[in-house]
């Protein structure tokens, strides 16, 4: 488990200063999206994945581990957006849309750890296809809570489906850079 936990900081670090990077480029300017949008974000990124994973080619030039790292980082602002809700224009300043960050980062780890803990670390045994398989279900079952309101009769709701997102895609991050 110490090793999970180091894999975890390693490759969420490299995430976290894409995000830090992005915002001195573009401010917090992604609070203007409300959760179907960013869903959506997600869905496109994991559509990708899977397009390269069954073609092997991507004629715009997008990798696999860039997209699995814009889906921690998409899937932690979902999970920012949907606490504070959406803004019209940009209300936070980047150093509070990082504190934000590592809040919901720190919450995906310590969930992790207990899943992990459950589970035996079974996402080891994964396929990486099998993985953004698990991720593009979630994102699909986040659109259809959406569709009903946010409401669900048995289910968890959407922010247990982000944080699975997030901790799905940062596994299959863990096994990129062990590959």
């Amino acid at each position: 488990m110490a090793d999970t936990n180091r894999q975890f900081d390693e490759v969420t670090a490299k995430c976290r200063q894409i995000f830090i990077d992005k915002m001195k480029d573009y401010g917090p300017s992604w609070r203007i999206f409300r959760l179907h949008g960013i869903t959506d974000q997600l869905y496109i990124k994991a559509c990708n994945i899977r397009q390269r994973q069954e073609t092997g080619i991507s004629l715009v030039g997008d990798d696999i581990e860039g997209n699995l790292r814009a889906i921690v980082n998409y899937g932690i602002m979902a999970i920012i957006q949907e606490r504070n809700g959406y803004a019209d224009a940009t209300d936070m300043s980047s150093e509070e849309a990082t504190k934000l960050y590592d809040k919901v980062l720190h919450e995906a780890k310590e969930l992790m750890v207990r899943k992990n803990h459950d589970y035996g670390e079974a996402w080891r045994e994964m396929s990486k296809e099998g993985i953004v398989d698990m991720i593009l279900a979630k994102i699909i079952r986040i659109k259809n809570i959406l569709s009903n309101n946010g409401k669900t009769i048995a289910s968890e709701g959407t922010e247990g489906n982000y944080f699975d997102i997030i901790n799905y895609a940062i596994f299959d991050l863990i096994h990129y850079t062990n590959a």
